[in-house]
């Protein structure tokens, strides 16, 4: 389950950036989506990186996108798009590290 909910969530980070793109013309949002999508790929690659290694690096990469959608919330005001994204993160981190 863990490697689902996280491969769910780099879907709708993608698609979070391009919607970003095509809607602000924000390149930033697109660049800033894929590079996190890809770090998060090669870390829900089975047999590509340590296991317990990729776990952890797929934590801080969603731990830092949780900071920058909370800043991005603080700054705007306006709950969409950070504000889902803030949910959405800490969603997929509770959903990946409770076991039930």
């Amino acid at each position: 389950m863990p490697n689902t909910v996280l491969w769910i969530y780099i879907v709708l980070l993608l698609v979070g950036g391009l919607i970003g793109f095509l809607k602000a013309k924000s390149p930033v949002s697109l660049i800033m989506s894929a590079a996190f999508a890809a770090a998060l790929i090669i870390c829900a690659i089975p047999g590509l990186l340590d296991r317990t290694f990729a776990r952890n690096a797929v934590n801080i990469l969603m731990a830092a996108l949780l900071v920058v959608f909370a800043l991005r919330l603080a700054k705007t005001k306006k709950f969409m798009p950070a504000g889902l994204m803030l949910v959405v993160t800490v969603a997929a981190l509770a959903l990946r590290n409770i076991r039930f």
